[in-house]
C-alpha cells in the first residue's frame, strides 16, 4: 500500500466482575496512517464509577496520541490529570499504553498495571524498562523494534487475582500467566485466539464467577499484506488492463465485485468466469450467486452484495459479539464470504471504477447510481475503520 513493513492484528475482551453489568476496565484502539495505539485502563473499584474512570482515561490518552502528541507528553498530561483516592492513596485509574508504528517501532508505557507479556517465536521477550517519575507517579517505559510474529499480551490485575481463595490461595501471578501463555498458545494463533485462551482460563480459575473485572488485550505483529477489492469498471476503457494488473498485484486477497467488473477481469486475464452452481442452489433471495476466476480469491455480484456487506459491518462496528459471529459464520453466500474476507484483512484498498455501469441502465430506481456506489464504499470504509482496519479508496 505504501512502505509499511508490518500491520497489527488487534483484539480485546473482558469479563465483568460477578453480578456487575458494567466492566471497570476499558480498552481503546486507534489507527492512523502511521500505526496503532492501544490503551488499557483499569478504573478503581468496579461498576459504574470504575467504568467511567477507565473510559475517560483510555479515551483521553488515545485521543491525545492519535492527534499527534508524543507518548511521553500524553503520559505526563494524564498523570497530572488523574486524581488520587484520598482514602486509599492510589490513582483512580491505572493504564497500559502500547504504540506500534508500521515501520516496526514499538513504545510501551505502564502505570500500576501488570507487565505486558511479549512473546517472540516460542520464548518470552524481556524488555528493559526505564522508570520515570511523572507528577508523583512511577511510569515504566520501554522501546523495541517489532518483528512479524511478535505477540503483545496485556491485561488488567483481575487476571492476576484469578483463583484467589478458590483454586489458588494467592491468585495466579505474573510468572504463571507468562508460562501459561507459552504453554497454551502458538505462533499461528491470532490475537483473538490468544485473548480467548487466556480469558477462558481466567474464568475457569474464578469458577465462572469472576471476583474482579478481567480484561485481556492482544496485539500480534503480522507482515504488511494488502487486500484489493475491484468494484466497477474504470471510466476509461483503456485503463482496464492497468487496474486489473493492480488487482492481481495485491500481496493479500484479490477480490472482484460486479458482473461487468468480473467480465473485464476475465477478458484481461484470459481466464473464464465460472458460476458457483452450488451457490445458485443454496443462494439467499437478496444476494446474487458468487463466481470463480482463476487467480482471484473471491468473485461476487456488485452493489446488492455490497449493500448487505455494509449492513453487516455497520452492526459489527457497534457490537463486538456480532463481529465474532460474522467471523465464525459458515454461510457461503457472496455477502457472508466478502464480509469474512474483509474482517480477516488488516490493510484493504477498494479500487472503484467511475464509469456509469451500462448494466444498470435498465433499472428504474436510483440506489445503484455511481454516486450511490461511491457513498456505499465510503460507508463500508468507515465501518471497517471502526473495526480497526486500514482502508484506502482509489478511483479510476
Amino acid at each position: 500500500m505504501t512502505n509499511e513493513k508490518i500491520y497489527i492484528d488487534a483484539y480485546w475482551r473482558s469479563l465483568n466482575k460477578h453480578n456487575e453489568e458494567l466492566c471497570g476496565d476499558r480498552v481503546q484502539i486507534r489507527h492512523n496512517d502511521k500505526g496503532l495505539v492501544m490503551v488499557l485502563a483499569d478504573g478503581l473499584g468496579s461498576g459504574v464509577k470504575a467504568n467511567i474512570l477507565s473510559t475517560l482515561t483510555s479515551t483521553i490518552i488515545s485521543e491525545m496520541i492519535f492527534s499527534g502528541m508524543p507518548l511521553e507528553e500524553a503520559v505526563d498530561t494524564i498523570t497530572a490529570t488523574l486524581p488520587v483516592c484520598s482514602e486509599r492513596g492510589v490513582a483512580y485509574s491505572t493504564f497500559t499504553i502500547i504504540q506500534i508504528f508500521f515501520d516496526g517501532n514499538v513504545y510501551i508505557a505502564q502505570f500500576d498495571n501488570p507487565s505486558t507479556v511479549i512473546i517472540r517465536g516460542n520464548e518470552l521477550y524481556h524488555l528493559q524498562q526505564d522508570m520515570y517519575e511523572m507528577n508523583g507517579r512511577n511510569i515504566y517505559v520501554s522501546w523495541m523494534e517489532a518483528q512479524p510474529g511478535d505477540r503483545f499480551i496485556t491485561f488488567s490485575d483481575g487476571v492476576l487475582h484469578a483463583g484467589v481463595g478458590m483454586t489458588l490461595n494467592f491468585g495466579w501471578g505474573q510468572n504463571e500467566v507468562e508460562q501459561f501463555l507459552l504453554d497454551s498458545t502458538t505462533e499461528e494463533d491470532n490475537a483473538r485466539e490468544i485473548s480467548r485462551i487466556l480469558l477462558a482460563n481466567v474464568n475457569a480459575l474464578y469458577g465462572g464467577e469472576p471476583g474482579d473485572d478481567s480484561t485481556v488485550a492482544c496485539l500480534k505483529v503480522i507482515p504488511a499484506q494488502e487486500t484489493r477489492v475491484m468494484v466497477g469498471p474504470p471510466s476509461k476503457q483503456e485503463d482496464d488492463e492497468t487496474v486489473v494488473r493492480k488487482l492481481l498485484s495485491a500481496s493479500g486477497l484479490k477480490i472482484c465485485c460486479g458482473g461487468t467488473t468480473s467480465t473485464i477481469v476475465s477478458r484481461v486475464t484470459g481466464k473464464e468466469i465460472v458460476t458457483d452452481s452450488l451457490d445458485i442452489l443454496n443462494m439467499t433471495p437478496d444476494v446474487p450467486p458468487k463466481g470463480f476466476i482463476e487467480g482471484l480469491d473471491l468473485v461476487t455480484e456488485g452493489v446488492l452484495t455490497l449493500q448487505k456487506v455494509d449492513r453487516y459491518l455497520d452492526k459489527a462496528a457497534k457490537d463486538q459479539n456480532y463481529a465474532e459471529e460474522l467471523m465464525m459464520s459458515r454461510e457461503e453466500d457472496g455477502a457472508s464470504c466478502l464480509v469474512r474476507a474483509l474482517l480477516e484483512s488488516t490493510g484493504i484498498t477498494f479500487m472503484v471504477g467511475l464509469s456509469d455501469n451500462p448494466a444498470h441502465d435498465a433499472i428504474a430506481y436510483s440506489p445503484i447510481s455511481l454516486n450511490r456506489k461511491i457513498a456505499l464504499i465510503e460507508e463500508i470504509k468507515e465501518n471497517l475503520e471502526q473495526l480497526g482496519k486500514i482502508v484506502r479508496i482509489e478511483m479510476y
